[in-house]
């Protein structure tokens, strides 16, 4: 094996990493997602945290890595915290006004790229970031998160954890990931979930589609967030076709 390739392999292997992680703390939490009914919860909220890192870099010319992810973290908390109150108050309509949290924030967002100069390529990062470029401190974070949210388990269940742990989750995922790719990675492998495969096959299943789509990039020299959310996407697409089949099985009938 040349020195190129082993270069090149090493230099892999963080983004596959950050990817890894990303599926290990993002996939628990979108199981709890769909089981509360609340899919538009991950857009809300990361779109909160990245409207406070817009208005920080407005705010500050050279925010630094702390100043910027804390207030993200507060902003995301306290949308996930409306969120929760939402869902408990108006639990009919809550899929719909979470929805225009989401609007919301992201025209928060817009009006504070806006005062930034680099506030269009900052939000461009935001969501979709390239993968390819991630650093070992993000992929530190990532695996903290995993971490966090594997040691929890069931836990996650009670309201009083899961909205603070999705919201602190989701906004230092973001920043590595984009949030296109923080929803796919969220909702592709709780679907497979729902259809009847064991947690850690489907979370294997969308670490398989993040290899696939991180290759794609690299093969076709194309945005990497872009490609691994795609092919996270399909792949939850796919379950439909599990489902469909397991609706089809005729019942199981009993001894006579």
């Amino acid at each position: 094996m040349s020195l190129d390739t082993l270069l090149l392999d090493a230099w892999f292997m963080l983004p596959l990493l950050a990817l890894l992680c990303g599926v290990l703390a993002l996939a628990p939490l979108g199981a709890q997602v769909l089981a509360r009914g609340v899919v538009f919860i991950d857009l809300a909220v990361a779109q909160a945290a990245a409207a406070a890192a817009l208005w920080v870099g407005a705010a500050m010319e050279h925010a630094d890595w702390l100043t910027t992810h804390g207030l993200a973290v507060a902003g995301a908390l306290a949308c996930a915290g409306v969120v929760a109150w939402v869902s408990r108050r108006w639990p009919a309509q809550r899929e719909a006004l979470i929805g225009l949290l989401y609007v919301a924030g992201a025209s928060i967002a817009l009006l504070g790229a806006r005062q930034d100069p680099h506030g269009r390529e900052r939000m461009a990062e935001l969501l979709a970031a390239d993968v390819l470029w991630a650093h070992t401190p993000q992929v530190a974070v990532l695996a903290g998160c995993a971490a966090l949210v594997l040691l929890l388990g069931r836990r996650l269940t009670r309201d009083v954890v899961f909205f603070p742990v999705f919201a602190v989750v989701t906004s230092l995922a973001v920043p590595v990931l984009g949030l296109f790719l923080v929803f796919a990675t969220l909702i592709a492998p709780a679907l497979w979930q729902r259809s009847g495969v064991a947690p850690w096959r489907a979370w294997g299943g969308a670490v398989l589609a993040c290899a696939l789509g991180l290759g794609a990039s690299w093969a076709w020299d194309a945005p990497s967030g872009a490609c691994v959310a795609l092919a996270l996407a399909s792949y939850g697409a796919l379950s439909a076709l599990r489902h469909s089949a397991r609706l089809s099985e005729p019942p199981a009938t009993g001894p006579g």
